[in-house]
């Protein structure tokens, strides 16, 4: 493309990838959002200690997506300088094709997680049975502490239902690291 000469400006083309897809806003979805962002941060001209900064930024944003239901959007547009992420929420129900990589996102070999070290728990319910039995919390008192009623975490700790992401903060403030890898 020709420069400009008359002292206006120049037009400059700039290469751009841009990958997204959509996540059922749930959080044993967690793991795969954080290999879809680890995926998409392979390819960006950040450092490491830049891709680590953007990767707990979406995890923010991840946590802050309040609903029960509905799904997460994460988009990345990869310039040959800098990164733009969008984390958006909608309460529209997730697509059909839940899981299905669209045609510019690698695609995952697996639809099954990577088993999780041997010291993490298999499920939420498992994590926050224990974190309870550790903490010597009731139902009925963790329930007090995040705000929730005694159901909500017997269905929780049963493994009947997850908590909604904005659960999640409350509850990483209470007990510490979450069991998402």
């Amino acid at each position: 493309m020709p420069d400009r000469s008359d002292g206006e400006g120049q037009i400059q083309v700039v290469p751009v990838v841009v990958l997204s897809q959509t996540f059922p806003a749930r959080p044993s979805w967690i793991p795969e959002i954080r290999d879809f962002v680890r995926r998409c941060l392979a390819e960006s001209p950040l450092t490491e200690e830049g891709n680590r900064e953007v990767g707990e930024t979406v995890f923010r944003a991840l946590l802050d997506a309040a609903g029960p239901t509905g799904a997460i959007q994460v988009s990345f547009r990869i310039f040959p300088e800098h990164v733009e992420v969008d984390v958006l929420h909608s309460t529209d129900p997730m697509p059909q094709a839940v899981g299905t990589a669209p045609a510019a996102t690698p695609s995952r070999t697996s639809p099954v997680p990577a088993p999780a070290p041997a010291a993490r728990p298999e499920t939420f319910a498992d994590w926050m049975s224990s974190t309870l039995r550790r903490e010597g919390l009731t139902h009925e008192a963790a329930a007090r502490q995040l705000g929730v009623s005694v159901k909500t975490v017997g269905r929780w700790v049963g493994g009947e239902t997850e908590p909604r992401m904005r659960d999640l903060r409350r509850i990483q403030e209470l007990f510490g690291e979450l069991p998402f890898p």
